[in-house]
């Protein structure tokens, strides 16, 4: 599977904690998330993360983009509770409410707090989520696939 993640300022040491709590799930699978945000999660865990650019500096279009082309299965984006000022109501809350649009429009699953990203890991070692490997375009099975054909 192919896990974004992305978590505000006030939510990186919780998301942090996450992904150690459930590294050993999360290192089966393959990790992108924004800049800040990856460099926390792979200094505490050792979880191997392509970070993007920052959130503020495109690394959330960039998540956004991949989720448009079926290239993002798990979206993990601990966002802040708090309003903050114009910044949340200008541009930031748009891209936000883009994500949120893509992500309906994809499905994509969606975690935007801890009790609903522990649903989903725990699902995803379960095996539950196996059925995304089919829709997403860079999944193994999907390679396979393409590489049987142009024979």
């Amino acid at each position: 599977m192919e896990i974004a993640i992305i978590a505000d300022d006030t939510k990186k040491e919780l998301i942090t904690q996450f992904c150690i709590a459930y590294c050993g799930i999360l290192s089966k699978h393959s990790i992108c998330a924004t800049s800040t945000t990856g460099s926390y999660i792979s200094e505490a865990t050792g979880l191997k993360i392509e970070k993007l650019l920052s959130g503020e500096l495109g690394g959330e279009q960039q998540i956004a983009s991949r989720i448009s082309y079926d290239e993002i299965d798990i979206l993990f984006y601990f966002r802040s509770t708090t309003p903050q000022n114009d910044f949340m109501y200008g541009s930031h809350y748009a891209v936000e409410q883009n994500l949120l649009r893509l992500c309906d429009v994809h499905n994509v699953l969606l975690a935007t707090n801890i009790a609903t990203a522990e649903t989903i890991v725990t699902a995803l070692e379960r095996g539950d989520l196996d059925y995304r490997e089919i829709i997403n375009p860079r999944s193994e099975y999907n390679l396979k696939r393409k590489k049987n054909r142009n024979f």
